[in-house]
């Protein structure tokens, strides 16, 4: 998340009620998770484990439960919960806003789109031009959709993300990181029925120009899916994903979350995709491998009775 402009780092210290160390006089633009920091962003982190990814990541800025090394060019704000400061700037900079009614006074929209009965819009929703929003539609706060996009009946747009901060030592494990990113749909795109496409935490999950989704399709937070894919029905992809350019994913398919699926590749129905793959492959099975190794091997397991009963033969004699 931007913020609408600059802020000192000296004032965030005092919003969070933390001690600020290092380069106390510079200033920050945005707060953002580990995944998409960039400079100028705040982040933060409360486990000695994460300290270096942090610290050594491009945030200017890292809100921190302990003192440690750091570049001298950044700055850390010292307090003792860094996920409550964290709560803290989010709700200040983009603050939770009850709608009163199905399509907020602040959502706008462009020519000839179609808006059918049962939409709802939240706040700061931008829609283009040409577009068909089907029944019973919703579109979360600060969304944005392109030009030409179609979204079809019961879809959702901008739903939190599935995100939570885990502490053992709590009465409540698992605390629900606020949302406030936004998601980003670009032109051409069509969104079938049913489908879930969450807001990112801090930065946005982005659906590319051209890409065309079935229906019962999830989509996690902070995915960037790229231009010209596919993704057919129950395709199921979880947060922070890079997928490139001309990729498709038939049915069923799961893509582990923080992964690259580079430009065209195809992944085969009800694959489960572990880690990254490379471009210009098609992959099968659980964990995904090249699509010609699979089929090798499945025809090797059909053998197996036939070798077995060989064996057993040749163990008689």
């Amino acid at each position: 998340m931007k913020f609408p402009s600059p802020v000192s780092v000296q004032w965030i210290a005092s919003l969070i009620n933390a001690d600020a160390i290092g380069n106390i006089n510079a200033s920050v633009t945005g707060i953002n998770e580990i995944h998409r920091v960039e400079p100028g962003d705040i982040v933060f982190v409360d486990h000695p484990k994460y300290y270096d990814q942090c610290i050594q990541s491009p945030a200017s800025c890292i809100i921190i439960n302990n003192k440690t090394n750091f570049p001298e060019e950044k700055s850390l704000l010292i307090t003792e919960n860094p996920f409550e400061a964290y709560l803290t700037i989010v709700r200040h900079f983009r603050p939770y806003q009850p709608l009163t009614k199905a399509i907020s006074d602040s959502a706008v929209w462009g020519k000839h789109t179609i808006l059918n009965p049962g939409v709802v819009i939240g706040h700061e929703v931008v829609i283009g031009d040409n577009c068909f929003i089907g029944p019973n539609v919703t579109i979360m706060d600060h969304c944005r959709i392109g030009n030409n996009v179609v979204i079809q009946s019961g879809t959702v747009i901008g739903s939190d993300a599935f995100y939570y901060n885990k502490k053992k030592n709590r009465e409540v494990w698992y605390k629900r990181m606020v949302s406030c990113g936004r998601v980003v749909i670009e032109n051409d795109v069509e969104i079938g029925a049913g489908c879930t496409i969450d807001r990112g935490v801090t930065h946005d999950t982005i659906i590319g120009q051209g890409t065309k989704i079935d229906n019962m399709v999830h989509i996690g937070h902070d995915t960037i899916i790229g231009k010209n894919c596919l993704l057919a029905a129950q395709v199921a992809i979880a947060g922070g994903v890079e997928i490139g350019n001309g990729v498709t994913l038939w049915g069923q398919v799961g893509i582990n979350k923080t992964l690259v699926i580079e430009d065209n590749v195809t992944v085969l129905a009800q694959s489960g995709v572990p880690g990254s793959l490379k471009r210009d492959q098609i992959y099968f099975g659980t964990p995904a491998i090249e699509a010609t190794i699979k089929k090798r091997e499945l025809i090797w397991i059909k053998r197996i009775p036939e070798l077995w009963k060989k064996v057993m033969e040749n163990k008689d004699q």
